[in-house]
């Protein structure tokens, strides 16, 4: 036997003693080497000294498992404080985890404080006891973009880990999601569906998840299969059996059949208790199309659960149920999945102003999850295709659409440039804004062509150059200029586009530094697919 063959042979065999599935799957290729942008970095290091960031406001329901990681960049060791903290809350003075639960309904101003060999640094902080959860976007990691259905509890608790050691967890970042294929069988007595072979003890891994400051998040569907072909929320028979179908051509799977339908046994309720009991605090439901029976049965199950678990809808919600999903769910997925290229980034990023009165505190529109890094839908990864340009783009823009921010690449294999996207404070400050308003197109000059490369024929025309502006908690603007065609060009936003009048102050958000000070309007010469992010702050600030 060669040498090559007896180390497959010995991983093979090492892989079998912990997951049998995975030791059936080929070892995925070395990916490529990612395009080296290091010269195109424009987010200044974080200082030593403690600077606090994420959310200014956050939300609970009483009574609920209550967990917050103050996220804060600076030289480490660091203590935290929390002057004004309520009774029933407790900070944990060396990891800045404040934990516990609160019975009594109210809004608490507690001051956050940080505290290193540099200096100190505070912020006001609110929470908020009451009937509403997410009231700014949630932040974190799904495994589909990268792992798909390789994923596995090794591969989680690496990017849990990750996430700490690169350092997001200091810039508000906090989910790590589970997507399709962890799904095995229905326990008999309790009739909620368990782990399969991947992922044996779901409460051992949310344990492991918690004791790093962050929040376990899982994937379900009301459909007797998922999408990814694995066990769903119902099933055809009282026992909730379940076997996988035998499918000789993808199709349809929204049309009412099998596989993909709707069981006449639900098990929205058990699943959702065996959820809260495992300690997961995030849900991605996912099927089509969302119904309001459907949705209102996992949005009851959830609440009657006993843990606050974030309600995903996912995917493609059509326009029509807007509303609905407002008053159900806390995102909604408004677009099908994106991929990492210009095409279906500007297909879904830039026509998102429609469904802007529907969000807010506790329910936002989501046009999916974040193509930057490695990915490839698993095990293959690759660097994404997304130019520089257009990576600052995609940033600006979901900041901009007060969308909800999940990673989709591999968090171990995060280069300088990837994790100086993901780690600007006042970028993401524009996301996580406590108004909770999303920006809308305020102006449009010129159209441009975006054809898809790998389906010749297939295009979308788009306005060239865009102006997309929300209004911010303080009464300033956070604007993008956006260059969606080939060329460098100049784009321009005027005063009458924002409704704001008299000298304002340009703050470029990615390099984090003021521009100066204009009268009626201001122009910046933009890359082609590319962006620039400012806010526009008045020199006489509202009273």
């Amino acid at each position: 036997m060669s040498t090559h063959a007896m180390l497959l042979g010995t991983l093979a065999m090492g892989l079998f003693a912990t997951c049998r599935v995975m030791a059936e799957e080929p070892k995925a290729p070395a990916a490529p080497p990612a395009t080296n942008y290091s010269s195109r970095i424009l987010t200044p290091p974080a200082p030593a000294s403690p600077r606090i960031n994420g959310p200014r406001v956050y939300g609970q329901r009483p009574g609920r498992p209550f967990l917050y990681t103050i996220p804060a960049t600076g030289d480490r060791p660091m203590t935290f404080a929390a002057d004004g903290l309520p009774n029933g809350l407790s900070l944990d003075a060396g990891t800045g985890r404040i934990t516990g639960a609160l019975d009594q309904a109210g809004e608490y101003s507690v001051i956050l404080r940080a505290t290193n060999a540099r200096g100190e640094a505070k912020r006001d902080f609110k929470i908020v006891i009451g009937d509403q959860i997410t009231l700014t976007p949630p932040m974190g990691w799904n495994s589909w973009n990268c792992w798909a259905g390789a994923v596995d509890r090794d591969k989680v608790l690496r990017s849990a880990r990750a996430m700490v050691s690169s350092g997001l967890i200091n810039h508000g970042w906090t989910f790590i999601n589970i997507d399709d294929t962890w799904q095995g069988k229905r326990d008999p007595k309790t009739m909620a569906l368990q782990g399969n072979e991947k992922f044996p003890d779901m409460k051992e891994l949310c344990d492991q998840i918690h004791a790093m400051g962050l929040k376990p998040g899982i994937y379900s569907t009301p459909w007797i299969t998922s999408y990814a072909n694995h066990p769903g929320g119902s099933s055809d028979t009282a026992e909730g059996s379940w076997s996988k179908p035998t499918i000789e051509k993808r199709g349809n799977v929204n049309k009412k059949t099998k596989p993909w339908h709707m069981g006449e046994h639900h098990f929205m309720m058990q699943d959702a208790k065996q959820w809260a009991d495992w300690g997961f605090d995030y849900l991605k439901c996912d099927w089509n199309p969302i119904e309001e029976p459907d949705v209102k049965e996992m949005h009851d199950a959830l609440l009657a659960s006993g843990r606050d678990i974030v309600y995903s809808l996912s995917n493609n919600a059509p326009f029509s149920g807007a509303e609905m999903y407002a008053r159900l769910a806390n995102c909604w997925r408004t677009t099908g999945d994106i991929r990492d290229s210009w095409w279906s980034l500007t297909g879904i990023g830039f026509t998102q102003s429609k469904w802007a009165p529907y969000a807010g505190p506790g329910h936002w529109n989501d046009p999916d999850m974040l193509v930057v890094g490695y990915v490839g839908w698993g095990p293959k990864l690759h660097p994404t295709n997304l130019t520089a340009d257009e990576q600052y783009t995609h940033i600006s823009l979901w900041c901009l659409l007060s969308a909800p921010l999940l990673i989709g690449c591999d968090l171990e294999r995060l280069d300088d440039f990837t994790l100086s996207l993901l780690t600007n404070d006042e970028v993401l400050a524009i996301d996580q804004d406590p108004l909770g308003k999303q920006a809308t197109l305020v102006a449009q000059d010129g159209e441009v062509e975006i054809t898809r490369a790998d389906r010749p024929g297939s295009a979308h025309k788009l306005p060239e150059k865009q102006v997309w502006a929300k209004e911010l908690e303080d009464g300033s603007r956070a604007v993008g200029l956006f260059n969606l065609g080939p060329s460098e060009s100049d784009v321009t936003v005027k005063w009458s586009d924002l409704k704001i009048e008299g000298k304002q102050v340009i703050r470029d958000l990615w390099r984090q530094k003021d521009l100066g000070t204009f009268d009626d309007s201001f122009h910046a010469s933009v890359p082609p697919h590319g962006a620039v992010l400012v806010r526009v702050i008045s020199v006489s600030p509202r009273q």
